[in-house]
This record gives structure tokens, sequence and C-alpha cells, in this order.
């Protein structure tokens, strides 16, 4: 189940069958467009994205914003120390 509001919401699903019959819901490949930075922020030992989310939208569940306005795969490269990170506008 997808939740109103759920970065997944726009998604296309599809009813697929695996083995003997079973049939599953799939998501489909969700498509991230360009996202304008707000602002950058230089990234320090200890910090999380949901820290980040909190700090500049008051929801740690809004990570996700965060994550889709950078490049990286690995949230991981994301934190490195003195790595500049993109800070997009809130999307409510």
């Amino acid at each position: 189940m997808i939740f109103k509001g759920s970065r997944y919401a726009d998604v296309k699903t599809y009813i697929v069958s695996g083995p003997g019959g079973r049939t599953v819901t799939a998501l489909g490949i969700r498509l991230i467009p360009a996202t304008p930075a707000g602002f950058f922020v230089s990234a320090s030992a200890a910090q999380r994205l949901d820290h980040f989310a909190f700090n500049f939208y008051r929801n740690p569940e809004k990570f996700w914003l965060i994550a889709d306005a950078n490049t990286e795969m690995d949230a991981e490269d994301l934190l490195e120390p003195g790595a500049q990170l993109l800070i997009p506008p809130d999307k409510s």
C-alpha cells in the first residue's frame, strides 16, 4: 500500500506472475526530476540525512528530499565530512 503523499504515490504499479502462478504487485521505476537546491550545507561527522531533514523541514521522514536533490547513489557518500549537500525546498 502506498500512502498519499509518499514519494512513490505517482509511480505506476504492475501485476506480475511469479513461480507457480502466484501474482505480486511491483512498483515501476521512480524517476527523479532535477531538484533545485534552496540551501547548501557542509556535512560533518556523525550527521545523518534524517537530522538534516528535521533541521530544515521539521520532519525527519523527509530525508528523501535531500537524497533526491543530490546525485550520489549511496547516502553514506552524501555524509562525508566537508561534503556540500544540496537542500531543496520542502514539498508539502
